[in-house]
């Protein structure tokens, strides 16, 4: 399916619209943030909002065998994609231990805060100026690379 409008029924499709990608607020927050993932020090000055992210699928669902739970986490980030991202920061990484799965290969996108059918994302507070972006109750483990490289 396409964005594409033609607002002039005779003219030719020419597959462009009007948009520009990674122009929006939270577009350019994500490109800025890209090399400073889970840093407090990103949204430093911001309005930040707080959200609980529960685990919602059952514990004998499949997914979590490609990606361990944590229980509930609340965090401090600008939207509910970002509190998702702030959470999965603090997971082990592939690019941290000495064997990767390939080169430059992120295991990040892999986490169970990522998926949507392991864990929702609620809003508790809105706007807060007086908390930094990052985790701020809950246990997140590093041990989500088997077996953990030291």
């Amino acid at each position: 399916m396409s964005n594409v409008v033609n607002t002039d029924g005779n003219a030719p499709n020419n597959a462009t619209t009007s948009n520009t990608f990674g122009k929006s607020v939270e577009s350019q927050a994500q490109i800025s943030d890209a090399a400073r993932v889970g840093s407090s020090d990103v949204a430093k000055g911001e309005a930040l909002n707080i959200y609980r992210l529960e685990p919602l699928a059952a514990a004998d669902d499949p997914r979590w065998r490609n990606a361990p739970g944590h229980g509930t986490v609340n965090v401090a980030a600008r939207t509910s994609g970002d509190a998702r991202i702030v959470a999965a920061s603090r997971e082990l990484d592939f690019m941290e231990v000495d064997a990767a799965p390939a080169e430059d290969v992120t295991t990040s996108n892999a986490s169970a805060f990522r998926d949507d059918k392991l864990y929702t994302v609620i809003e508790i507070e809105h706007a807060r100026h007086d908390v930094r972006r990052g985790v701020l109750e809950g246990d997140i483990s590093v041990a989500t690379i088997v077996p953990v490289q030291v």
